[in-house]
Order: C-alpha cells, then sequence, then structure tokens
C-alpha cells in the first residue's frame, strides 16, 4: 500500500507529509532495469554505437597531432592532405556511429516507457477501492505521465550520455597519460575539487526534484478534482476561487521546480568553472613545455583536446548525475504502484463455482469496517440468506449498511469475520473473475464511458454482436431513443455520458446488465434520481432484467420495492426484521415508520398539486 498522503491545502504539516522516505541509491532504477531485458539486441547494438562513436572522438585527437606535427609543421602539404582526409574519414565515422546510438536508445526509452505504463497501469487496476481511499488519483496520473516521462528521458537519452562520457572520460584519461604524464598529474590534482560540488548538490538536486514531483501531482489532483464536479463548481459560481485555488498549486510547484533549477544550475556551473579554470592553467604550463622542447606542438594539440573531452565528460556527466538523481525519485514513486500487492488477492488454489449458476446469496455473522475507519464496524454479526430466483429488498436509513452489502459480495472489499457465499462457496476461495461474473451491478449513479452507446452497453460483454447489443437495449425499452440519436447507436455519448440523460444513461447501465446475463442482479437505488415518467420506463426495464434471476434491490422509495418476495429492514450494520410489505407494516417498528412518513409524504404532495391545479 502506498503512503497516505494528505491535502496540500489542509494547512500546517502538508509539505512535510508530501515528502516521502527518500532512499540514497538508485536500486529503483534497478530494478527498473528488467524492463530492458527482452530488447537485448537493440541494446547491443546501441552500445556498439556507443563505443564506436567514443572511440572515434578519441581518435580524432591523434588526427590533430598528425595534422599540426606532420602537416602544419614540416610544410608538406601530401602529409597535410593525408592528415585531413583521415580526419575527414574519422569525422563520417563518428557521424554514422552517432546516428545509430541516438535511433536505437530514443527506440529503447519509448519502448521501455511504453511497457511500463502498461504494467503500472495494469497494476493499479487490480487495486481495490481501499486503494483509492488513501491515494488520489490525480496522483496516479502524474506517476503514469509525469515520472513516466522523466524515466524516458534518461533511458533514451541521459542514460547513453553518460555511458558515452564515462568512456570518453576514461579514454581521454588514458591518452591525456600517453601524451603528458606531467601534466596529466595536475590535472587529476583537480579531481576531488570538481567532485565535492557534484556530491553535495547532487543531494539537493534530487530531493528537490522528488517534492517538484509531487507538487505536480497536486495540480494534477486539483485538475482532476475541479474537472470530475464541474456542474457543482459553476452552480455554486466557484469558477474564481477554483481558480485561485488552482493558481495557488500551480504557484506551489513552480516555487519548488525554482529550487530545483537553482540547484541543479549551481551544479552545474560551479563543475564548469572548476573545469575549464583548471584546464587554463594546465595550458600555461604546457606553453612553457613546448617553448622549452619538452613536448610538440602536435602533442600540446592533441592534450588540449583531450583536456577538453574530458573536462566536458566530466560537466555533462554531473549534469546526468542530476537527471539521474531526479529518475531515481520518479522510479521511487513508479516502484511504490508496480510493488503495490491487491488486498483483494485470488487465491492459491481456487475453488471452482457449480454451474450451471444457482444463483444463491449467504452471509453468516460477518463484521466489516472499512480501512479508512476500523474503529467503526459497518455490518455486526450481520446474516442474511437469499434462495435461487427470489428478490429481497435492503432498507433503512443511510449508513445502515446495505451499498456494503453489495461491495462485499462483489468482494470488492473482505469481511473481517464471518463468511460472505455465492451458490455455496466462499467469495475468498472463488476465482474473482468467475465470482464476479456472476453478478451484474446497476448503480444509483451508472458509470459512463467517453465513447459509443453501442460500446457502453457491450461494456457488460465485449465480445456480443451488434445484434445482442440492440436486443439488450429493446429489453432495457432504451431502442427508442437510442435510435433518435443523430448516430444511433455509434453515437457519442460524451465524457461520462453528459449527452444522455439521467433516465437514458440508467436505461443503458441496465442494457449493460442485461447483455451480461448474469444470474444475480444487484440493484443500487437505480429509480431513486428519476423523474416520475423517467422512473416508469426505467422500472420496466428493471421488471424485464429481473426475471429469473436472483435480485438484491436497495430502494429508499419504498413504492419501489412493494414486489419483492421479501423485504429485510438494515439498522445499525444488522438485520432487525425481515417480511413483506403488510407483515413488516403490522409489525411495527423501524419500516412501520419509514412507510408511514414516505406514503403520508407521498399523499400530501398529490394533495398539494390537486389543490394547485383546482386553483
Amino acid at each position: 500500500m502506498l503512503t497516505p498522503r494528505r491535502n496540500p491545502d489542509t494547512g500546517n504539516g502538508s509539505k512535510d507529509a508530501n515528502e516521502r522516505p527518500k532512499s540514497r541509491n538508485f536500486a529503483d532504477l534497478r530494478q527498473l532495469a528488467r524492463y530492458l531485458s527482452p530488447y537485448k539486441l537493440q541494446v547491443a547494438g546501441a552500445l556498439v554505437a556507443l563505443v564506436v562513436a567514443a572511440g572515434t572522438v578519441l581518435g580524432l585527437g591523434a588526427g590533430l597531432r598528425a595534422l599540426v606535427d606532420e602537416g602544419l609543421s614540416q610544410g608538406d602539404t601530401t602529409l597535410l592532405d593525408h592528415a585531413l582526409i583521415a580526419l575527414l574519414g574519422i569525422v563520417v565515422l563518428l557521424a554514422c556511429a552517432s546516428y545509430g546510438r541516438f535511433f536505437l536508445v530514443s527506440w529503447i526509452g519509448e519502448r521501455v516507457v511504453a511497457d511500463l505504463r502498461r504494467d503500472v497501469f495494469s497494476r493499479v487496476l487490480v487495486q481495490p477501492p481501499a486503494f483509492f481511499e488513501t491515494v488520489r488519483t490525480g496522483e496516479v496520473l502524474s506517476r503514469l505521465t509525469t515520472d513516466t516521462s522523466v524515466l524516458q528521458t534518461v533511458v533514451g537519452s541521459s542514460l547513453s550520455m553518460a555511458l558515452r562520457n564515462v568512456l570518453l572520460l576514461i579514454g581521454g584519461t588514458v591518452m591525456l597519460a600517453v601524451t603528458s604524464p606531467k601534466l596529466t598529474g595536475i590535472v587529476f590534482l583537480l579531481v576531488p575539487v570538481v567532485m565535492v560540488p557534484i556530491i553535495v548538490f547532487g543531494r539537493r538536486v534530487r530531493r528537490m526534484s522528488r517534492l517538484s514531483q509531487d507538487r505536480i501531482a497536486d495540480v494534477g489532483h486539483r485538475i482532476d478534482e475541479t474537472l470530475n464536479g464541474m456542474a457543482t463548481v459553476q452552480a455554486f459560481a466557484q469558477e474564481q476561487a477554483e481558480s485561485k485555488r488552482f493558481a495557488g498549486a500551480v504557484e506551489d510547484a513552480f516555487e519548488v521546480a525554482v529550487q530545483r533549477i537553482r540547484a541543479r544550475a549551481m551544479l552545474t556551473g560551479t563543475v564548469i568553472l572548476l573545469v575549464f579554470g583548471g584546464i587554463s592553467g594546465v595550458l600555461w604550463m604546457g606553453g612553457h613545455d613546448v617553448l622549452s622542447g619538452r613536448i610538440s606542438g602536435g602533442d600540446l594539440a592533441a592534450f588540449v583536446f583531450y583536456a577538453v573531452v574530458v573536462a566536458g565528460s566530466v560537466g555533462a556527466i554531473s549534469e546526468v548525475y542530476g537527471d539521474l538523481q531526479r529518475a531515481a525519485g520518479a522510479a521511487e514513486r513508479l516502484v511504490e504502484l508496480l510493488n503495490a500487492q491487491p488486498a483483494i488477492a485470488a487465491p492459491a488454489d481456487p475453488v471452482e463455482l457449480p454451474g450451471p449458476a444457482p444463483g444463491a446469496v449467504a452471509m453468516a455473522k460477518v463484521r466489516f469496517a472499512y480501512p479508512a475507519h476500523p474503529e467503526t464496524a459497518i455490518l455486526d454479526d450481520f446474516e442474511l440468506q437469499v434462495a435461487p430466483g427470489e428478490t429481497v429488498a435492503l432498507v433503512g436509513p443511510s449508513g445502515a449498511g446495505k451499498s456494503t452489502v453489495f461491495r462485499l459480495l462483489l468482494r470488492l472489499y473482505d469481511p473481517e469475520q464471518g463468511t460472505v457465499s455465492v451458490d455455496g462457496v466462499d467469495v475468498r476461495r472463488a476465482r474473482v473473475d468467475a465470482l464476479r461474473g456472476r453478478l451484474a451491478l446497476v448503480p444509483q449513479e451508472p458509470v459512463m464511458f467517453g465513447t459509443s452507446v453501442a460500446d457502453n452497453i457491450r461494456y457488460g460483454r465485449p465480445e456480443a454482436s451488434d445484434g445482442e447489443v440492440r436486443a439488450a437495449a429493446e429489453a432495457a425499452f432504451a431502442l427508442e431513443f437510442i435510435e433518435k440519436l443523430p448516430d444511433g447507436f455509434a453515437t457519442f455519448v460524451g465524457e461520462r455520458g453528459i449527452r444522455l440523460s439521467t433516465g437514458q444513461r440508467q436505461r443503458i447501465a441496465i442494457a449493460r446488465a442485461i447483455l451480461r446475463d448474469s444470474p444475480i442482479l444487484l440493484l443500487d437505488e437505480a429509480t431513486s434520481a428519476l423523474d416520475a415518467e423517467s422512473e416508469q420506463m426505467v422500472q420496466k426495464a428493471l421488471d424485464v432484467l429481473m426475471t429469473g434471476r436472483t435480485t438484491l434491490v436497495i430502494a429508499h422509495r419504498l413504492a419501489t420495492v412493494l414486489k419483492a418476495d421479501r423485504i429485510v429492514v438494515v439498522d445499525g450494520g444488522r438485520i432487525v426484521a425481515s417480511g413483506t410489505h403488510q407483515e413488516l407494516v403490522a409489525e411495527g417498528g423501524l419500516y412501520a415508520r419509514l412507510a408511514e412518513l414516505q406514503f403520508d409524504a407521498g399523499r400530501e404532495a398529490l394533495a398539494a398539486q390537486s389543490d394547485t391545479a383546482d386553483a
């Protein structure tokens, strides 16, 4: 499970909450290195191109020495031509090797990130709802986009640059020692001076990079939350307030980014100053050696070239080190998701559900509390048996535990005590996909995906034919309005089905459940948000859907459960009464009070409408 995070808008302490424990090595990056293993051929090709490119750069120094000593110094045009031709050949080879290195390394970077995004998203999909009680959607989005982009930069660019510059540093150092051991010794005295700022500023860069990524996640969370609630934002005229909150989150991200940039710029500037300042001193000493005849002009030219190569390599490595520090922070966040184990796990030796499916449901001595509030039991010693084909309605006040019954049946959560079984098999011992295949849910607020009407219905059974989709829509009394849409079944429903009315979305959800053809039906307040006309159409569709199926119905409107074979009254996480409508009303108690309140309110509303009409 990921570390819970506090909302940055809650005040004091948010900064500390957003700074997770930092690892001081690149272990997480090494763990992600396994994504390179399927592409060994491309990696090998990139390494060959890398070595050739580094070797040709070092070869330029030898060509430069020959050009100065054999061509320019001796005044021989033939030697000069040969030296220039050799130098040109080296340049062409360098260009070809650089092309191969850039293409292969960039391809590997894009491929690895695509694989990583796929695996992280797949891991997120199997997490139960409890996971998202502590992990914000905006943060997951940030990890899938921003953090993977950071890794793409490292794998597709920075890593090859680091390897290339390490080779140039080693090769250049060897060539420096061969050219002038004395000057090389002086250069090495400067190395510890250069490494100190790399280590000091590098740690700060990594720390600020991790915090910067967290602040970007805050921005993503703010965007996601506001866009999802856009209708509410506009209804309460909170556009300016939300704009200010978003601007605050953006400024926080900017301020942290500036601190990261300042630390990285200081690192690069300090290294360049120390390296090239040292080279200037070495050049002064080398010039005196040429004048005294201890080395040739070609040797000095080659030494200068190699010194520039070595200095450039050290500077590049320091910059790449900053990228690696940043990538280590991104890798840590991604590895958290990759390693997150779902609380709802498939059994090692699953029990097969019996077939054909009877559709029996049972809950025995169930106790359950949500992970966010473990001290508060939502269900306590809960007992329920539903026979195949029976329609059972769950009624009771809000918070009584009715929806929790559905979540336990779907195995979105597991009970702390007791057993939940479907067709005689404990849901914890069955395959999750097989279990959920026996259940069809019609929620109070059906989820619509940003695609066509047909695809939204087909979500219940992706392999269904167009004819089966049409038949399901007709059974759900949705065909009439679908055929009036601009493109019929191919009509785009908009983000979250915004182009459809509430009743239309509900009937598409029912068509989806009809197409799924599961033996057990779960109806969670399926008509509570509808007007009278829409409710009548949806109720007709539900009557079709419920035929021949075991059905559990949650409803606050008691009029919608009068046809149930049995009504179960839930209060305080327990069943307090059970029977038909007439039996429960005659018995008195909670159900009788609820029925009296609702039906009296209904009669008063009808009377008021009648008085208005008479007036």
